[in-house]
């Protein structure tokens, strides 16, 4: 059987959380989105010096030509609060700490402050996370006291003066502990969320690269449609822009020479690093109504695609994001011509813009016969690429445009790239915030879209408002990719808002 036909089974987000650049809060980084706040700066010392590892020729050995990127603000953190005794916070990566952070806020929103009574046996953990971790390069860097060692003596310097040198140099990094092992896995963020809240059913991480988070959205969205997950805590968690992050980036090369993350404009020479946490807890949409739950948006299909056989492991194709955008569309039972704003991944690198252009217009081409009736943005140009929830970002950034009925800015557009040929193509870039005045004939629809090395190409995401009318009676709309939101309309005057 080539395909299989089922019915979407409506997931409804009734809870959110953020912790991106410029803010400690969701309402905080939405404002930051609606305002157009550019959130991009130099690399705070507490990452690491620029003095140390900038260097403007991308050829310079072990040093970085980026110097910019986003980065979170600082956190109050009280360990015993979320049950981490003091001792091992060192031994435990950013990201595991953030995280529960993070989904205490997500279950706390979702229960409207009722957690506590929540039945937890069915509740499940499914995060995008990479493997790699920041405590994980701590770790191995203090073992490396041999090499280290040799290299003195071969300088002659005296046994006893190498090995204090040494010892100093590892009492730079964190010493192991029994809890070093599960304190740099990129599994344990779920895990100790699951640990920390019991929550008793399915934890796990997935590694998709830049399209993790959306990856762990669709797993999720599964684990609600089989029936064996009530309430799914989901999106992406990424805390790491270490050097070693950089170096990687640099090196390929993907990051802006010239120290800014401008998608789909004439000026993009390059991305820059971001990070972040965003999360969801889904639903079904009927067991979100039966409760009274608050409903942010609605998920309607959800697609993914690999690119198969190309040239590079790393180089998207056109075709392979059009393939995830039309599989889910299959799924949401309706096609790309009543979607009204796209989240692309939109990195700010030139090939990497210029394929997803290619394969937005190759799926939305033939939708409808005018031009210009799609917005198209990314939240990368303020707070750059948060690569493991990057696709959360955008997630997060469309549910709040369909739950408060605007469409965003996307910023550092004052040309688009004129290779892009945008002016004959479904989309316009909304370089400014404006009300969504909704169509009649279908509530508001949004799509997400993200992409990662391997190439796991286009993961898009359908998003549909949710409308409330004075019977109580739902439009239950379908969608594509990794996800789609559900705004609220409360009257039949809303409609022409």
């Amino acid at each position: 059987m080539s395909k299989i036909n089922r019915q979407q089974i409506p997931i409804a987000v009734v809870g959110v959380s953020a912790l991106f650049p410029g803010s400690t809060d969701s309402r905080g980084f939405w404002n930051d989105i609606l305002s157009g706040k550019d959130l991009i700066t130099d690399v705070p010392a507490s990452h690491w010096l620029i003095d140390d590892y900038y260097d403007p020729d991308p050829k310079a050995l072990d040093k970085t030509y980026a110097k910019r990127g986003g980065f979170m603000p600082a956190v109050d953190f009280d360990p015993l609060e979320f049950g981490v005794p003091p001792s091992i916070v060192p031994a435990t990566d950013t990201a595991q700490i953030l995280a529960l952070i993070l989904a205490q806020k997500v279950l706390d929103d979702a229960s409207q402050g009722q957690f506590a009574s929540m039945d937890r046996e069915r509740i499940s953990v499914l995060l995008g996370v990479t493997s790699a971790q920041e405590l994980l390069g701590n770790m191995v860097s203090r073992l490396q006291k041999p090499i280290w060692l040799k290299a003195l003596r071969e300088s002659g310097i005296p046994e006893t003066e190498a090995q204090e040198i040494c010892g100093r140099i590892a009492n730079s990094y964190t010493p192991w502990q029994e809890s070093s092992f599960p304190g740099l896995l990129g599994n344990v963020v779920a895990g100790r969320i699951a640990n920390r809240f019991d929550l008793r059913g399915t934890n796990a991480v997935t590694d998709a690269a830049c399209a993790s988070s959306l990856a762990a959205v669709s797993m999720g969205i599964n684990e609600l449609q089989l029936g064996q997950s009530d309430l799914v805590i989901t999106g992406g968690v990424d805390a790491m822009n270490d050097i070693f992050m950089y170096m990687c980036f640099s090196k390929t090369p993907a990051l802006s020479p010239t120290g800014d993350c401008r998608p789909f404009s004439d000026a993009a020479d390059g991305t820059l690093l971001g990070e972040g946490i965003a999360m969801m807890a889904l639903k079904r949409l009927d067991d979100a109504e039966r409760d009274g739950d608050r409903v942010y948006a609605v998920i309607s299909g959800i697609g993914s695609a690999s690119d198969g056989r190309a040239n590079s492991v790393y180089a998207p194709l056109p075709e392979g994001q059009a393939r995830s955008l039309r599989r889910a569309y299959e799924v949401a039972g309706f096609g790309p011509e009543t979607v009204e704003l796209v989240e692309a991944h939109g990195t700010g690198t030139k090939a990497g813009d210029a394929a997803e252009f290619a394969g937005l217009k190759l799926a939305y081409g033939g939708a409808r016969e005018d031009n210009q009736w799609c917005a198209l943005g990314t939240v990368k140009s303020q707070i750059g690429h948060a690569k493991a929830a990057a696709g959360a970002a955008g997630l997060f950034k469309a549910i709040m445009a369909l739950h408060h009925k605007v469409l965003p800015p996307t910023i550092k557009v004052d040309r688009p790239n004129p290779k892009l040929e945008i002016e004959q193509s479904p989309f316009y870039l909304n370089t400014q915030r404006r009300p969504w005045i909704r169509d009649g004939a279908h509530p508001r629809r949004a799509a997400v879209s993200s992409f990662g090395f391997g190439i796991i190409a286009a993961n898009a995401g359908e998003l549909a408002e949710k409308l409330t009318q004075a019977a109580a009676t739902i439009e239950k709309s379908p969608g594509t990719a990794y996800a789609t939101p559900t705004g609220v309309l409360r009257d039949r005057c809303d409609r022409f808002w």
